[in-house]
């Protein structure tokens, strides 16, 4: 007999595709980082809140030009003041093996952090020229599956859903030797293509991660109205981003950069994770809403555990005792995100909170003791393509 429990599982294709807070705290991670006498360890994580932190753990640009540059790239996108972790481990391990959920490294942080983290950003500095599979270092593919059992387990173990953006370490430059990420089912996961320098073994996770930590988890990263990135140039690989393939990067399912005609700088061009289109999880905006309702609903239900239920004469639910654990949980979710306009509603229904509870009536509870909700919140749509008829006017009179 198992312990008293709630278990919350994601429905999936419903869609039919074919603030500074903790919603965006995240975790760097480095391998290749070298420890500083007694002021910064190897696999302990330590806070920061700005650049100047670094300090603090006697980091610089000299003695750690990776993890130097992520976390400095990290606050020239996320406001002074926002909270971000970094962890740094030995160039021996790769990316991979830091992810795995087997290994005492990133489970370890997740569990002293006591599930907070909501996702994970992970680099490795690079002494030797990589071994190349798939356009990018061979340790890529084999973290980001990593990467999502990780995420699995700390959603299922610890209540704590994360996701995990990657590093595209090597990529070679050739755009048509990646790997197309739509064919994998990895939707905690995402893979960054693109950097500040030219011809750099490494990506600008820092800056992507940046700007996830400056927006509410219903905004997608790329939203040209919230500005261009604060950098100078990017680069995939020895090529600037306006001559890249970044057409064939970004259908492949990447998260890179771009420029548009007309406007200055350099923008984040989607928020593409590393799974099929027809996933409702297929982007970052809608892993993050997603899971921000899990988190929200894991303690309200919680709260119901072991708690007398009143039951007709048949042993299924009393229809207020249903409709009031309904309740509950909407309350619950629409006052942390549709109050902050985290959800979609219908602004024509007073009553639409973009969120759907419902209690399964027919379960007989005397035989099984169990409760079954179905639990469905509203994402928002986005404008990715936008068709336009343009003509003259013709004079009627």
């Amino acid at each position: 007999m198992e312990l008293p429990r709630v278990k919350i599982g994601y429905g999936n294709g419903a869609i039919g595709q074919t603030v500074s807070s903790a919603d965006g705290l995240l975790l760097i991670a480095i391998a290749g980082a070298i420890a500083v006498e007694t002021t910064f360890a190897l696999a302990k994580h330590y806070p920061l809140q700005r650049l100047s932190s670094l300090e603090e753990l006697g980091v610089t640009a000299e003695n750690n030009p990776l993890v130097y540059k992520v976390v400095k790239d990290f606050y020239t996108e996320a406001n002074e003041g926002t909270k971000v972790y970094i962890v740094g481990y030995p160039s021996t391990l790769t990316m991979s093996a830091i992810l795995d959920k087997d290994n005492p490294y990133l489970r370890d942080v997740i569990e002293l952090t006591r599930g907070e983290i909501r996702g994970i950003v992970i680099t490795k500095s690079l002494e030797e020229t990589p071994t190349i599979a798939g356009g990018l270092s061979d340790d890529v593919k084999a973290a980001m599956i990593a990467a999502q059992g990780l995420g699995e387990w700390s959603t299922e173990t610890m209540q704590a859903p994360i996701f995990t953006l990657i590093d595209g370490v090597g990529y070679a430059g050739n755009a048509e030797d990646l790997e197309d990420l739509k064919t994998f089912t990895n939707n905690r996961v995402g893979i960054v293509i693109g950097d500040t320098v030219k011809g750099s073994v490494n990506q600008a996770v820092g800056l992507v991660a940046g700007r996830v930590a400056n927006v509410p988890v219903h905004r997608n990263i790329g939203r040209v109205k919230d500005g261009a990135l604060k950098v100078a140039t990017m680069y995939a690989k020895d090529k600037a981003i306006e001559l890249s393939d970044i057409a064939t990067i970004h259908g492949k399912g990447y998260i890179t950069f771009r420029t548009f005609t007309g406007l200055s700088g350099y923008y984040i061009a989607d928020d593409l994770l590393a799974t099929k289109e027809i996933d409702d999880y297929n982007q970052l905006t809608r892993r993050r809403t997603i899971d921000k309702a899990r988190r929200i609903a894991y303690p309200t239900l919680v709260n119901e555990l072991l708690d007398e239920i009143p039951v007709n004469a048949d042993g299924t639910i009393l229809e207020t005792t249903a409709a009031s654990i309904e309740q509950i949980v909407i309350n619950a979710i629409a006052n942390s995100m549709t109050v902050n306009g985290e959800l979609s509603t219908d602004p024509s229904d007073a009553n639409d909170q973009g969120v759907q509870c419902v209690v399964d009536r027919t379960i007989d509870m005397l035989a099984t003791n169990r409760i079954d909700i179905e639990l469905r919140v509203r994402p928002y749509a986005y404008a990715k393509y936008i068709n336009v008829l343009l003509g003259f006017t013709i004079n009627q009179n």
